[in-house]
């Protein structure tokens, strides 16, 4: 425990009680990510003319995010509030002929579902529900919205108990469980129920559930040209529970509820879309062959589900949506090429236009690759663009020509100077092959000097990092050091085959592609050798315990939320029906050999790196558990170590509260500077 109150002790010098300054600051703080903005689900009016998007922002006083809709002229760019009140309001859908807008607001309750008139200004809300209305999607007609929502079911019972006596205070009851997923990372203990497709009244009324059992049917809905039935992706077979990956579309009547499967393959079929003349559906999918990682393509069949053939074999990259054009011919696409995202325009012949790129997302905590975008019927892509000198703002795309409508951050950058962001070329020691790296040099970078560099390390495995905004990688360059991030094998973006080159072996070379871009950044010549750092998240985690554990050429080290055991990770991550026959192969008793040569922990006799731990306090997804075995074994080497954990956060929220992000980064960057001597 003494250890943990030293970090935080450690994070917050030179700041309390300290005398007013001077001159304003003009390096990028902790405090400042308050102060961040940035644009998520840009949905784009159908005649393009008008674009509503969801800003998020932050409350310094609950310290969380905050979202609000806002709409933006897309011929002048002016901006204009929803004004949907002092709650959150987000998921904003245009009707079909652009008059109306759909959209789903909370008060602090439960969530409902409302529908604003844009000619009058006027809004109702349309629905009282018990649950949060997911995937919205308007009728053909605009007479009806379509939604996805939790319904609940019973709790298991197992036996009796006596009955409890008028105004006795007992224990809770039993909790029993018999669900092969139970609890999940950002939700917890799973409630009992499923998620079932609904439809409404755009005028209000009771909303009709269309879909019944115990399964799981998700968004993103598709209505057929005809509005007589609706897509949706799950998998309503025996034994579903434990195939973690398949799913079938299929095709729900509305006026009867029956349920018909178009697609009856082995592997991930989801986000269908009917072609605007009625004839062709579109869905994202592939042939399951249970590797690490599988390139997501884009698929199409005739309406009845015959003719299921790909169109995107040409592209060896993972497809994250498509969007039909409305001429029936062809999709609007988005992938990731090299850690950056992009928009492009793909035939049913398989051609490629690209139409955009720089797509951003909403996690500013590490720079990973993303972004969202939707289309007009005119061929205007609305879509998050960003760099690494600010996060997603709203831009469009006419042909071309890409004009950025949103410029959110701009008056905090105006006094804030940031750490610029270059490409570094890297070539494997395994093999020559190229490896994505970008360096972030400190504000008044002077290349003359040599400074301290944290290499930073994405999760996944199976991600990229691009060159986007970083809140960490910005404080740790505010703080004086070099970072450097890169996309070692594994990672995507790359194609399958270079993703692949870990599969059944992680942690393996990609370990010599890291020390690769370390050697790299330091023949660049602006790199102290001696004053090397490392840190990651997850997968990145996971590679910080290997590589203190191969080498001891870092100073210090932050490993965050890492996996340290896989046998034990294995059976208590919330994703234990995929990793073991996806990243393994087999089950941990089937062969606990291999399971036990890629645990960190094996190389835990080796470490001497003075090593901090990190992780969430609610993280069901690397379970705290494995954070505290590695805790504990550097504790019994007597290796310097602090476990910290972040209270109430879960795996993918580790940094969702500014308050924490900004702690987080100071407690990593304190501890560094104990060993930077």
């Amino acid at each position: 425990m003494r250890f943990i109150y030293a970090a935080v002790a450690l994070a917050v010098v030179g700041t309390a009680g300290a005398k007013p300054a001077d001159s304003p600051s003009h390096s990028f703080e902790g405090k400042d990510i308050f102060s961040l903005q940035c644009v998520t689900d840009p949905q784009i009016r159908p005649d393009g003319h008008s674009i509503a998007y969801v800003r998020v922002s932050y409350d310094i006083m609950t310290d969380r995010p905050r979202r609000s809709i806002w709409l933006v002229d897309a011929d002048t760019g002016v901006q204009t509030p929803l004004g949907t009140g002092s709650g959150s309001s987000y998921s904003p859908r245009w009707s079909p002929d652009g008059k109306r807008l759909a959209y789903v607001a909370s008060d602090g309750s439960h969530a409902q579902l409302f529908v604003r008139w844009m000619q009058t200004e006027q809004a109702a809300r349309i629905t009282d529900l018990t649950e949060t209305p997911e995937d919205l999607q308007w009728s053909p007609d605009g007479r009806s919205i379509a939604f996805v929502m939790m319904t609940s079911d019973e709790k298991s019972t197992l036996g009796v108990a006596p009955a409890r006596p008028e105004g006795a205070n007992w224990a809770e009851p039993l909790t029993v469980i018999t669900d092969v997923k139970y609890r999940a990372d950002g939700e917890g203990y799973l409630k009992p129920g499923y998620t079932h497709a609904f439809v409404v009244s755009a005028e209000g009324g009771f909303p009709r559930q269309l879909t019944f059992g115990a399964f799981n049917e998700g968004g993103p809905l598709a209505w057929t040209p005809d509005g007589k039935s609706i897509l949706l992706s799950g998998n309503r077979t025996e034994g579903w529970q434990r195939e973690s990956v398949t799913t079938q579309i299929y095709q729900v009547g509305v006026a009867d509820a029956v349920v018909t499967p178009l697609t009856h393959r082995v592997g991930p079929d989801k986000s269908p879309s009917v072609s605007p003349d009625g004839k062709k559906i579109a869905f994202l999918a592939f042939d399951d062959k249970f590797l690490g990682y599988q390139n997501v393509r884009v698929h199409v069949m005739d309406r009845d589900g015959s003719n299921d053939h790909s169109i995107s074999d040409s592209l060896d990259r993972s497809v994250d949506k498509a969007e039909w054009a409305s001429d029936s011919r062809s999709l609007f696409i988005q992938y990731t090429d090299e850690g950056i995202t992009r928009v492009a325009r793909l035939t049913l012949d398989g051609h490629l236009q690209k139409l955009a790129d720089g797509l951003a997302g909403s996690q500013l905590d590490r720079p990973y690759s993303g972004g969202e975008f939707s289309v007009s019927s005119n061929g205007i892509v609305a879509f998050t663009s960003g760099a690494p000198d600010h996060p997603a703002d709203l831009a469009i795309a006419r042909g071309n020509r890409v004009t950025r409508l949103t410029r959110l951050n701009d008056d905090l950058f105006a006094v804030r100077k940031l750490g610029k962001v270059e490409p570094l070329a890297v070539s494997s020691s395994v093999d020559k092959r190229p490896i994505g790296a970008w360096l972030v040099t400190p504000p008044n970078f002077d290349p003359g000097r040599k400074y301290p560099l944290i290499l930073e390390i994405h999760g996944g495995p199976y991600a990229s990092y691009g060159p986007t905004f970083s809140t960490d990688d910005q404080l740790y360059a505010a703080a004086g050091y070099l970072v450097l991030y890169t996309n070692p094998r594994g990672s995507t973006s790359y194609g399958e085959e270079f993703a692949n080159f870990i599969l059944h072996d992680y942690p393996s070379h990609d370990y010599d592609d890291l020390m690769s871009a370390v050697d790299a950044a330091i023949a660049k010549g602006s790199v102290n050798p001696d004053q090397l750092f490392v840190t990651g998240g997850s997968g990145g985690g996971v590679l910080t315990a290997w590589i203190v554990g191969k080498t001891h050429r870092f100073k210090a080290a932050a490993t965050q939320k890492p996996v340290i055991n896989w046998g034990s990770f294995a059976l208590t991550t919330d994703i234990s029906t995929y990793v073991p026959k996806y990243w393994f192969g087999k089950q941990p008793w089937e062969d606990p050999e291999t399971y036990w040569k890629h645990s960190p922990l094996a190389l835990v006799g080796n470490v001497t790196t003075p090593t901090l731990v990190v992780v969430g306090g609610e993280d069901y997804r690397t379970p705290v558990s494995d954070s505290e075995q590695y805790y504990a074994a550097l504790q019994l080497r007597g290796v310097p170590t602090a476990l910290v954990k972040v209270p109430g956060a879960s795996h993918g929220g580790l940094a969702a509260r500014p308050s924490q992000s900004a702690a987080k980064a100071s407690a990593i960057l304190a501890w560094f500077e104990r060993y930077k001597r």
